[in-house]
Order: C-alpha cells, then structure tokens, then sequence
C-alpha cells in the first residue's frame, strides 16, 4: 500500500494550483491558492477546464522568497531499483513555480535579490542525491522499521519519518500541520543508494546500499566542522548495507560524523588551514548532549578515530581521546530477519568513523568493515559455503569495491564538492598512479572551491534548511554588503604578488648563480607580502566566497526568523574593529 500518492497531475490557473493523483480510487485533489497560500482539499470536479495541466512525480515543497511563495515539484524521477519490493527513485529535475503571476510589485534591487535566492535553491536541487518512495520509508533502517507497532506501519511517509534525515523537511512545513494532505508530500533523503540483484553459487539476492545525510548541522567542508549546541555533529551519515535472499533480510548500520566537540577549520588561502578548538566553551555538554542521541538510536558506540595522531590534526585527536575516555565501547552485532519475520539478531551497537572531513580515510574503513559482515551475513544465509570468502566470487566482488567507491564520491561530492580520494583502493584494492593523479586533481578543485565558491554553496544550504528565512517585499537587501577598500584591493596585491614571484623564477636564469639567490629573495618576499597583508587586514577567503551573497549565520531553530547578517559581514567587523 502506497503511503504517499505516487502519479501526480499539476493543473495550474492564475488563482490556485491543483494537484491531481492518478491513483485509483482516490478523488482527493490538493488546493493550493495562490493568494492566501491557504493548502486545502477539494475534488476532481472543482478543477477547472480551462488550468493548465502537467503531469509532476511528487511535491518537494514551499518556500518563501522576496517575490512570496514557491511551489517546489519534482519534474523527473530514475528508478534505482526495488528494496524488498518497494520501488526507490532518484529525483533528477526539478521546477520552482512562484504564486505571484507578475513581478511587477518589486524592485529592481528586490528583483536581483530574488534571482539570487533562487539561484541558490536550483544551486542545492543540483546537487546530485535526492531519492525517494512513495511506498518504503527511506529515513529509517530496516531493524528501526522491524521494532515499529502497526500504528507506525498505517502513518503517513511525512508523519513517520525520521527527520534528521528529511532534507525537505522545512519546506513541507505547511503539509505537516494538516495530516489529511499529508499523502500528497514526500519526504526525502540526501545521500546515496545503490540497489543490486547478485547471485552466488547459483543463488540469487539483492545487496543495497543506501546512505542517509543528516539535514542537522549540514553544510560544506570547512564551513561546517564539529557539533552545535544540541549535539548534532557536522556531515553526519548513516550508512545501511542490505541483503535479502528468499524473505530472509539482513543489515548492517554504520555512522559517520565530524569529531564532536566544538571546534572549526575556517578557509584562510592555505592548502590545509589550521583547526581551532575554542576554549572558552562547554566541550563536555555537546559531546554528551552527541552520544546520548547516538546511544538512544544506535546502542553502544565504537569509535573509529582516524585522524592523525601528528601536525595540525594532533590536538584535535588529543581532545577526542581525552573526551570518549570516559565511554564504555561495546562489540557490534549484525541484524537478520527469517522469512518468517521473526527477528534473529539484533544489531546492539555501532562502529562510528571519523577523519578531518569523514569522507576519504572513513570511506575506506567502513567499506572494509562492512566487508567484515557481509561475509558473516552471508554465510548465514546459506549464499556462501563453509571457507568460501567474497574476495572469491569475483562479479560480486566487482559490483560490491564499485558501489562502495560511487558511495563514496556522491558523500564527497555533497560535503567537499568533488570526488572522493582513495577510490582507487576502495574499486581495486590497491593504490594505483592514476589514483594518485586524480587525488591531486581533486584535491586541487576542492581547494579552489573551499576558499572561493563554498560561501555560496553553505548558503545555498541554509536557505534551503530553513536556517535562513527570507522577509518578503523587505526594504534593505541582505546581499548588498558594501566591502571596505582593503578587501577591494586584496585580489589585485595578491595578483601582483604572485607575477612578482612568477617574474623572478623566469628572470633568474639570465643571471649568474649568486644573482639567483637574489631573485629567490625577492621571489619570497613578495609572497611574503601577500602573507603579511592577509594576517593584517583578514581572511580574504570568507570575504572572496561571499561579499555578494551572505554567510548566514545557522545556530538557529528551525521554523524562527532571524535578522539577517552575514558570516561575511560579522567577520569584516571584526577585523575592522
């Protein structure tokens, strides 16, 4: 039974929209005034002959700009596969339709304001990684769902869902108050889902792998580090490795997360900038406030700290080991379900994987770990022999390294906005040259995006969240942020700086050897001047990756409004006081 409506039909005329399913049976239509913003319920016949009509594969949502409201649809959907006979999709397009039918009431300033902030919504919908059914809860694991009462089973998709994983969430507010147009919403998860039909030793199962973004504390690579005051750490993802052979279903449940105490990495222009633990903060309270919430959805926690135990990474690791002291580690345990429905096992603890960004080293060990158990688990299930291992059956061996690597670029693509590195070991099991070279690649394009473009993309985020709300028909523009003289002229005396030193390496060789030196001098000396001016007059990569558009700041409650400053502009203040 379908928990949410699955064929859709948009008719839109210049006072409502009206949202058709096409599902049997069903003469609900869903009334939306373009006017009021009222969201009601009406029948087929109350729609008009003359709307407009297209058809829609489900509705993302509502969200308030400086034009008024927007109906959010979803315009294209791929079908992943079945999980236990419940079709997954992939939303890959998407329409953003305003409620207002001219623009005529705004501004010119309010006009280029509105364009950004839609730029900034289509920004996020780009993003490769939404999916979604209308008939299988994609928030929750498949033990969660095991432990559930026939209540939770007859509730709708919205109302059951597990929200930390419900990215749309802030735009399905509206739907969420009123239960009886809660079938025509969707809830859906950011992340990565791969679904397979294998066979081993004649025997056919289907192996899934499905990985759910947290919509808490989401944002990009060093903008969004540690935790916040309610504990929710940074990048957090939950990763479910799924088999199901003849009714029989097993899972293993892995987590990830950044380190979970306060602390920060902001961009400054260097390859690596120097994390900052802050001391005049409660570290304790989050930490707590993080693995009390784990403990309650997950059980027993082992912790997998692999950052580095030397340079930059070493005082974080030193507060991390300092801090989980105090917890107990329990053993993990696979869960399994016999075609019966009795459950076997349960999973009473989990592994929870760490590096600096919790993409490259962590996807790494979890795909080795979850191999670990999907050896057990699959022994169990009668698909492997006594002494038969995975590495043996060499085309599962190949879709399982593969699956793994595509989960691990789409994690990374979402939170450091490329590839992930590594894949080269997780597809082949060893480090390759042309790894290497894609590795220096990536890490070169997340480079230049950390410092200049991830401004806009943490953003785009909060906007989309809900951790920014936007006034509409305001008078003074958010995004128009006049930037003092200094942070003007920082990309031309960093431009200048940089020819210097390109000058001085192409002149040196006309000189004689003791001239060279002095060209290598002069060579780091202007560098050094660009040094100098960025430690006097501030970080010119917070101002660079947002001096037009806003830095909004995201400790905040979702569904309240907030004035509207930027990181930017706080840290302009800062430097200039």
């Amino acid at each position: 039974m379908a928990l949410a409506y699955e064929n859709l039909k948009l008719h839109t005329t210049p006072e409502k929209f009206y949202v058709e399913t096409c599902d049997d049976g069903v003469e609900d239509v869903l009334s939306i005034d373009r006017v009021s913003t009222e969201v009601t319920l009406t029948v087929k016949k109350d729609i008009p002959p003359s709307a407009i009509t297209r058809p829609i594969y489900g509705i993302l949502g509502t969200i308030r700009l400086v034009a008024g409201m927007y109906l959010i649809v979803i315009t294209r959907k791929k079908k992943v596969g079945d999980l236990l006979q419940h079709s997954i999709w992939k939303a890959t397009d998407f329409d953003i339709i305003s409620y207002k039918r001219t623009m005529l009431h705004m501004t010119d300033t309010q006009l280029q304001d509105n364009k950004t902030f839609l730029a900034m919504i289509n920004h996020v919908l780009s993003v490769d990684g939404f999916y979604f059914s209308t008939s299988y809860d994609l928030t929750h694991t498949l033990q969660r769902l095991a432990n559930t009462s026939p209540e939770f089973q007859e509730m709708s998709l919205l109302e059951r869902a597990d929200q930390r994983f419900v990215w749309n969430g802030h735009l399905l507010r509206e739907f969420s108050a009123q239960p009886e147009v809660q079938k025509f919403a969707i809830p859906v998860i950011h992340g990565f889902i791969a679904i397979h039909s294998c066979s081993i030793n004649g025997k056919n199962f289907d192996w899934i792998l499905v990985s759910r973004r947290s919509c808490f504390r989401a944002g990009v690579r060093y903008y969004v580090r540690g935790i916040d005051s309610e504990g929710h750490a940074a990048n957090f993802v939950e990763t479910e490795q799924i088999v199901h052979h003849m009714g029989n279903k097993a899972s293993f449940v892995q987590t990830r997360g950044s380190i979970p105490f306060f602390w920060s990495q902001r961009p400054n222009l260097k390859y690596k900038p120097k994390p900052q633990i802050p001391k005049a903060v409660n570290h304790m309270d989050g930490f707590q406030r993080h693995f009390d919430s784990q403990i309650i959805s997950y059980g027993k926690q082992v912790i997998l700290n692999l950052i580095n135990q030397k340079g930059s990474e070493k005082p974080l690791e030193q507060a991390f080991a300092q801090m989980v002291s105090s917890l107990g580690n329990g053993m993990v345990r696979f869960f399994l379900v016999d075609a019966d429905g009795k459950v076997l096992l349960q999973q009473e603890g989990i592994f929870r994987s760490n590096c600096m960004d919790c993409l490259d080293r962590t996807n790494v060990i979890q795909s080795l770990l979850a191999r670990r158990s999907l050896q057990v688990q699959l022994q169990r299930l009668g698909l492997l022999h006594v002494g038969q291992k995975i590495e043996e059956q060499v085309q599962f061996e190949k879709v399982y390294k593969n699956a793994w690597a595509d989960n691990a670029n789409a994690c990374a693509k979402q939170y450091a906005g490329t590839g992930a590195l590594k894949t080269d070991f997780t597809r082949t099991g060893k480090r390759t040259q042309w790894g290497l070279v894609m590795d220096g690649w990536n890490s070169l394009i997340r480079y230049y995006k950390n410092n200049f473009s991830d401004g806009f993309r943490q953003d785009s985020i909060d906007l989309f969240l809900g951790n920014y709300s936007v006034d509409e028909g305001y008078s003074t523009s958010p995004l128009n942020v006049q930037a003092d003289w200094k942070f003007l002229a920082l990309p031309i005396i960093m431009v200048v700086a940089f020819s210097m030193c390109i000058i001085c390496l192409l002149m040196a060789g006309l000189f004689k050897e003791n001239r060279k030196v002095t060209a290598r001098s002069v060579s780091f000396r202007s560098l050094q001047f660009g040094a100098i001016w960025r430690s006097h007059f501030g970080n010119p990569a917070v101002y660079s990756a947002s001096t037009t558009v806003p830095s909004y700041c995201r400790e905040k409650p979702p569904n309240t409004h907030r004035k509207t400053q930027t990181n930017a502009h706080r840290n302009r203040q800062k430097h200039l006081d």
